[in-house]
């Protein structure tokens, strides 16, 4: 386990560059995004098993952007259709992710839809109901669990509403079909974050399985402050509170084997920089 904790984020970073470097073990997964990639070098990580880190959230969305540097303006975008209400699949923001390959032809089915929306699952009462149902006065019915009716990110709100000091402010975001996996689908790499009060700040932990430290950590430590500033705001009248720490919890933190020189590159430039300070300081 590797935990993060009392530095800023940019030195979290900078120590990142080079746990990957020291500490992070090859493992071939065998299967990425659902896809069978099992002897493909290219593919092959470079883990750190556990990670863990601790960090204050911004009070503004303009300082999250300041800090984290997610890949704007995409990730406000993407983060804009997570809380609007909409089990979007697509969503729009799809088409200028920055990561985009073939158009995601390998992850969509014939209609175009994915085996998962992160707005679908932020939003799963009427998802796959069609629009109609997405409106105040449908009357669609809503999905339904073993004894009861599925909830939503509204429902959250307003449990930490109805008591700021609950510790039932959850938002699952891996559900019970995504265990097993058994159509060998894609399935989310978050699995859901936890929101509580406590002292007049609210603060997140955040749980995601699995987070490619070149291409997705920046912009899903974003989204979670984002997410907990968006929380904030929404218990405006019913609890005044500032916003407190983010700790989330990685189980599989890795880079791609391709991705090492780049690692290893950007280590020398933190060490350096760092370097650079501390000669600076001591003038």
């Amino acid at each position: 386990m590797k935990v993060y904790s009392n530095m800023t984020f940019a030195d979290m970073v900078g120590q990142m560059y080079q746990d990957f470097l020291g500490a992070a073990r090859p493992v071939d997964v065998g299967q990425w995004q659902g896809l069978d990639i099992k002897g493909d070098a290219s593919k092959v990580t470079w883990e750190i098993r556990e990670a863990v880190l601790q960090l204050g959230m911004p009070e503004s969305i303009e300082g999250a952007q300041h800090e984290f540097s997610p890949n704007l303006p995409w990730a406000e975008d993407h983060f804009r259709e997570r809380v609007g209400g909409k089990p979007l699949n697509p969503p729009p923001s799809n088409a200028w992710w920055p990561f985009a390959q073939n158009g995601h032809s390998e992850h969509v089915d014939a209609s175009g839809k994915f085996s998962h929306t992160y707005p679908e699952r932020f939003w799963p009462k009427h998802a796959n109901h069609g629009t109609d149902c997405w409106l105040e006065d449908g009357v669609c019915d809503t999905h339904g669990g073993i004894r009861f009716q599925y909830g939503d990110l509204a429902d959250v709100v307003s449990r930490l509403r109805m008591n700021p000091m609950t510790r039932q402010a959850y938002l699952p975001v891996w559900f019970p079909e995504d265990t097993g996996a058994p159509d060998g689908e894609r399935v989310p790499c978050t699995i859901g974050y936890h929101f509580m009060i406590r002292e007049g700040r609210l603060h997140v932990s955040y749980t995601i399985r699995a987070c490619d430290f070149m291409r997705h950590f920046n912009d899903d430590v974003y989204m979670a402050v984002r997410l907990g500033q968006w929380m904030r705001d929404r218990l405006g009248g019913w609890a005044d509170v500032a916003m407190g720490e983010l700790t989330m919890h990685i189980g599989s933190f890795h880079i791609f084997n391709g991705d090492r020189p780049m690692v290893k590159h950007l280590a020398h430039q933190y060490v350096m920089g760092k370097n650079r300070r501390l000669l600076e300081a001591l003038r």
